[in-house]
């Protein structure tokens, strides 16, 4: 069998890198798709980010087909997504605080549906997210002429 044969029937931009990825992490779309539908079905019932996402997203199908796709790039170099994150949360009304909610959701999330070095993958990524994210809220605080720091 040669190395093309072995390559998993995803879409990718990268299918070298994608199965090198998932022979690595034990992550998988459907794994993905698992994780996201979970967190989200978190995310939506707490009581520090569900009104936030609440107020946000009144069709939750699109929205979590893109997280899907996000994730999927994210952690599988696949190249599913197209979009602007960043743009998206620099200007929500959240601190710190709602980053940490947020990271502690995911990681609960992520021990649950994930193998363990898939879960240390994606959760590596979600703190990176997290802060670069918080970086952006910060940013754009300033931008608005805020004169308090958002809090950490």
């Amino acid at each position: 069998m040669n190395r093309s044969d072995m390559t998993p029937r995803i879409a990718s931009a990268r299918p070298d890198v994608t199965a090198a990825l998932m022979a690595r992490t034990g992550l998988d779309e459907a794994m993905l798709a698992d994780l996201v539908h979970r967190f989200y079905g978190k995310v939506r019932g707490d009581a520090m980010l569900g009104p936030i996402f609440e107020a946000r997203i009144t069709d939750w199908g699109p929205h979590l087909e893109r997280m899907v796709a996000f994730w999927s790039s994210v952690a599988l170099m696949t190249g599913r997504y197209h979009g602007a994150p960043v743009p998206a949360h620099a200007r929500l009304p959240v601190t710190w605080a709602h980053f940490d909610r947020w990271l502690m959701l995911f990681r609960e999330t992520a021990q649950e549906v994930c193998p363990p070095e898939g879960a240390r993958h994606v959760i590596q990524a979600a703190e990176r997210i997290a802060r670069s994210l918080h970086m952006a809220v910060e940013d754009a605080g300033r931008a608005d002429g805020a004169t308090t720091p958002v809090l950490r």
